[in-house]
């Protein structure tokens, strides 16, 4: 039994892990090197970095990754401020309508995003944010998953820390930034991720949006690669691997709080 738990471990890596390391390889080899040999090699001969030169004098990779970085930073703090608000009320106040509305939150996971990407575009196009950078965060910014995880973490929470705040004269603002917030810092750290990641990889949406060139984000600018150096892999994986990069760096400084998130559900006294 240890011996199949650890070969369905190592095939679990292998089709995860191994098309990262394969992308990774690929942007390293150089010129000289054949990509498609019989043998796949994941250790390059000719190892070199012109590959990622090539891409930024092929592309302003640089003006797309700080137009990426305005759109996931809008997103990110949208999801954390308006999903965090929104998880609280649902989970902690009482009013009336707060299962119907919890319902409708529900209901718009069943939803892919394709059946109203039309609305949306409608939407955006109406506020005078088409063709920009705030237009292309708008709809992200409160995402119903984060909401529903927060709404998860908050509702976790004993109900006697809020009434021994209500006794000490605390109000609804109090109560959140000060008890009840700082439990749910795991969770937060899991909405902040979730929302970079749909940010940062998104392609249709920003596609749709934004028409002038200069305001593309990285994800859309990495498709001139394909399109003038198709026959040229190592170009297209080197900025595979320049969009993965602020990913990585993400959640290697949170996954500390991530993992804690994804176990979140008590006070820690």
């Amino acid at each position: 039994m240890k011996t199949l738990r650890y070969f369905l471990l190592a095939f679990v890596l292998v089709i995860t892990v191994g098309p990262f390391l394969w992308e990774l390889s690929t942007s390293l080899k150089g010129a000289g090197e054949d990509i498609y040999t019989r043998t796949p090699s994941f250790i390059p001969h000719q190892p070199t970095l012109n590959n990622y030169a090539k891409v930024a004098d092929a592309i302003p990779v640089w003006r797309y990754i700080s137009n990426s970085l305005v759109v996931a930073v809008l997103t990110v703090g949208g999801n954390l401020v308006f999903a965090t608000t929104a998880g609280y009320a649902i989970a902690r106040l009482k009013f009336r309508g707060r299962s119907v509305v919890l319902g409708l939150f529900l209901s718009t996971l069943v939803l892919p995003g394709e059946v109203t990407i039309v609305s949306q575009y409608v939407t955006v196009r109406d506020f005078g944010l088409a063709d920009s950078l705030l237009g292309v965060a708008l709809p992200g910014m409160v995402a119903a998953l984060n909401v529903l995880l927060m709404y998860n973490a908050f509702r976790a929470l004993p109900q006697e820390i809020d009434e021994a705040a209500i006794v000490d004269g605390a109000t609804v603002p109090q109560r959140l930034l000060r008890v009840s917030l700082p439990a749910v810092r795991g969770t937060l750290a899991v909405v902040a991720i979730f929302a970079f990641i749909q940010a940062w990889d998104d392609f249709l949406w920003p596609l749709i949006v934004l028409t002038s060139p200069e305001k593309y984000t990285l994800t859309v600018g990495l498709q001139y690669l394909s399109g003038t150096f198709t026959q040229d892999q190592r170009l297209i994986a080197a900025g595979t691997m320049i969009a993965f990069i602020p990913i990585a760096i993400l959640f290697s400084a949170l996954q500390r709080y991530f993992f804690k998130g994804v176990e979140e559900g008590g006070v820690k006294g």
